[in-house]
């Protein structure tokens, strides 16, 4: 596995690794979207859109250049270290690490192999998400381009749809926010992907590091908070 492939299949494939109904647990976080609701900077769609491509250019960006270069081939050790590097929130490093290890269990089901396995061994509390999806787009015969646009996709429908729960938006509104995001979201895949190829030679210093300060206060917020409807 790990051939980059055409057709049908591979578009099948994206479509199963990219579904919100994939057993990956991610529909129980919410992206930081609800520490920020609590916060009070959601409170209906117009803010929601901007907190979504805020998250889309600074973490999306970062998570998606991740997953690609797991994809092309970069060692996923390697870029399991960089992720830690990108990621300074506690809360947010343990949040990406449960969903890794979620998200092998997975793709184990999906698309064994022995990179998937060499990875969880070395990394048996998890390791972060965008490097697993990365490897399990590899897996599956995907190319960067397909996880880094997996990866930005995930990083703004998770959001938008915790906010139909936590704020009872109509979510044929969540939903448009994200069709009006298309353009920046391939925008962002293809910035993503380049770096990912950049890294297989230059190593993970190719990779972007957006963050945002605003997003890590939510995350080390939303640790603290109780009751909770979603785990970060």
């Amino acid at each position: 596995m790990g051939e980059w492939t055409e057709g049908p299949a591979r578009r099948a494939a994206l479509l199963v690794l990219a579904d919100g109904r994939f057993p990956a647990g991610t529909h129980a976080h919410s992206g930081g979207a609800e520490a920020a609701v609590r916060a009070g900077r959601i409170t209906g769609v117009e803010e929601l859109a901007g907190y979504c491509r805020g998250r889309l250019h600074t973490a999306g960006r970062t998570a998606a250049a991740l997953a690609a270069a797991a994809a092309a081939g970069v060692d996923p050790l390697v870029l399991d270290e960089a992720a830690d590097a990108r990621t300074p929130s506690p809360a947010q490093r343990a949040a990406a690490r449960r969903l890794g290890r979620q998200l092998v269990r997975a793709v184990r089901a999906c698309w064994p192999s022995a990179e998937l396995e060499r990875l969880a061994a070395a990394r048996p509390r998890g390791a972060h998400q965008p490097v697993v999806l990365g490897l399990a787009a590899r897996t599956a015969g995907l190319g960067p381009a397909d996880a880094a646009s997996a990866v930005a996709y995930e990083t703004v429908s998770g959001p938008a749809t915790a906010c139909v729960r936590l704020l009872g938006l109509d979510p044929f509104a969540a939903t448009g926010v994200l069709a009006r995001l298309a353009a920046e979201l391939d925008a962002v895949a293809d910035e993503a992907s380049a770096a990912g190829l950049r890294a297989v030679v230059e190593g993970p210093d190719a990779l972007p590091a957006a963050s945002s300060p605003l997003l890590d206060l939510y995350a080390e917020r939303h640790a603290g908070l109780q009751p909770r409807l979603f785990a970060s």
